[in-house]
């Protein structure tokens, strides 16, 4: 199995763990909340879906009414069927959340695993984090390196394309420190507990940092690794996908 095929799978597996969908859906789905899977081709859907019927991680049911099924059939169409995940696949999908390796830290794996935080353990979600970080920092040792060999030998558009990309990589290593940062003080408050002794203070930081704390507690739970985004990322959002082609919604 390719990368790219087992970064599709990934994801077609995490949107059905959300709710069943038909094909035409998960195209969607694809296309709006994974943007990563902007330019992937429609026709890599389906054998995809089928691979993954075969192997036991998703079954086929018919997704239109009785009547709405005969009507399709007399007009000589086929129904749309509707694919959903099984519970050896969602126990396959965990164990691929769970999973911490190189691949986890690669552009396009890293941005289906990042669609995907929300169901992953906190310390999965550091590892993946400080790994994509390390990687991002080795790329951007390297991009230093070559551009101090070749400036001289570069025209200023070159030149400036050359920073560009270090500028992008910078601008995620300093998203990353921010995510990293903000699962690291959740992980510590969840440590510290809300029956940790308190330093000692005055009546009236006593009782203003209890309230703070009760505000701060009660709005951090395990879920909350997540800062609050300043347009780090610099992307637009992802085109909207085209007509639906029926045809592709039904069973071969």
């Amino acid at each position: 199995m390719s990368r790219r095929s087992g970064i599709l799978e990934f994801a077609v597996l995490g949107l059905l763990r959300e709710s069943p969908m038909h094909g035409y859906e998960l195209r969607k789905r694809l296309n709006t909340s994974l943007g990563i899977f902007r330019a992937f081709s429609y026709g890599t859907l389906y054998p995809c879906l089928k691979t993954l019927v075969a192997s036991g991680w998703l079954i086929e049911e018919p997704g239109s009414a009785p009547e709405e099924a005969l009507a399709a059939s007399l007009a000589g169409r086929r129904a749309k069927i509707v694919y959903r995940l099984t519970a050896e696949g969602k126990e396959h999908f965990e164990e691929l959340l769970s999973q911490t390796g190189p691949d986890a830290w690669e552009d396009e794996h890293f941005a289906a695993r990042f669609a995907f935080f929300g169901q992953t353990e906190r310390e999965v979600r550091m590892r993946v984090l400080e790994g994509r970080r390390s990687r991002l920092e080795e790329r951007l040792e390297k991009m230093s390196a070559s551009l101090a060999r070749t400036r001289e030998r570069l025209d200023d558009y070159t030149l400036e394309l050359q920073r560009h990309g270090m500028e992008s990589v910078e601008r995620e290593v300093r998203w990353l420190n921010e995510l990293i940062e903000s699962e690291r003080a959740g992980r510590d408050q969840r440590r510290s507990g809300p029956d940790s002794p308190a330093p000692r203070q005055n009546s009236t930081s006593d009782s203003t940092t209890s309230d703070t704390s009760s505000t701060t507690n009660s709005t951090t739970g395990d879920e909350g690794g997540l800062p609050r985004l300043r347009g780090t990322s610099g992307g637009s959002p992802p085109p909207a996908p085209g007509p639906p082609d029926p045809s592709e919604d039904t069973t071969p």
